[in-house]
């Protein structure tokens, strides 16, 4: 499976409704982004249950903003709406299939009760 262009148009459309989305911030004329590109399309190639998406951050700033996207490329990876990976630079092809096993081997309800967890703790202020 190719991987899909997010725009700020259909970012919302793409995270809500599949389960499992692995992005790639790039521009064009970033180096280590191109050389990344290969092993990003072989690995939505292997993985047909997962959305493999590209955000061209010089034609979509507005994304890059909203998620702190500091450098380039940096990949992000949102399962059931909640962003559990984001980190700037390039993976080899081991570390890609690896990051994106463990992260469809999350235990999702656990994630959830975590930051629930987190979020009432924040919130109750300190005990």
């Amino acid at each position: 499976m190719a991987s899909v262009a997010l725009t700020k148009e259909n970012f919302e459309q793409v995270v809500n409704g599949n389960d499992m989305v692995v992005i790639d911030f790039w521009a064009p004329w970033c180096g280590p982004c191109r050389a990344f590109e290969p092993t990003f399309e072989a690995a939505s190639d292997r993985h047909t249950d997962v959305v493999f998406a590209k955000v061209n951050t010089d034609e979509e700033p507005e994304l890059g903003q909203a998620f702190n996207v500091r450098s380039i490329p940096t990949l992000m990876v949102f399962r059931g709406k909640v962003v559990i990976y984001s980190e700037a630079g390039a993976l080899p092809p081991a570390g890609l299939e690896e990051m994106v096993t463990e992260a469809k081997g999350l235990d999702m309800e656990e994630v959830m009760r975590q930051i629930a967890r987190q979020e009432g703790s924040a919130e109750g202020g300190t005990a």
